[in-house]
């Protein structure tokens, strides 16, 4: 692959790492914004009587907001996995794009 070429793949490359990165952000984010909502909860869940129908409701809430906070878990995990493929790949474009640099600089010392 031409420097040129290596170039354009690597920012190609860098544009989509931080595309991860941003993706990965949002999701912590939300995963905060659902702990806080649990946090709530539970804090509404002590101040009701053992025995009330709301209890109940409010438990049905919180295993869907924990199975939401786990199916964000899974999505971090891939783009996470995601995430290091790319950062790999970008470390073997930059070693291409160095053996180009020195090739070419090699071969004019030598005419």
């Amino acid at each position: 692959m031409g420097f040129a070429a290596s170039t354009a793949r690597l920012l190609m490359l860098v544009a989509r790492k931080t595309d991860l990165e941003f993706q990965l952000q949002l999701i912590q984010q939300a995963r905060m914004r659902l702990a806080n909502v649990m946090d709530r909860l539970f804090l509404t869940l002590g101040n009701l009587d053992p025995n009330s129908p709301q209890i109940r409701q409010l438990e049905i809430l919180q295993e869907r907001i924990k199975n939401q906070d786990k199916r964000l878990e899974v999505i971090a995990n891939r783009i996470t996995t995601q995430h290091q493929a790319v950062e790999t790949e970008i470390q073997a474009v930059r070693k291409v794009i160095s053996k180009n640099i020195a090739s070419s600089f090699g071969l004019m010392g030598n005419a």
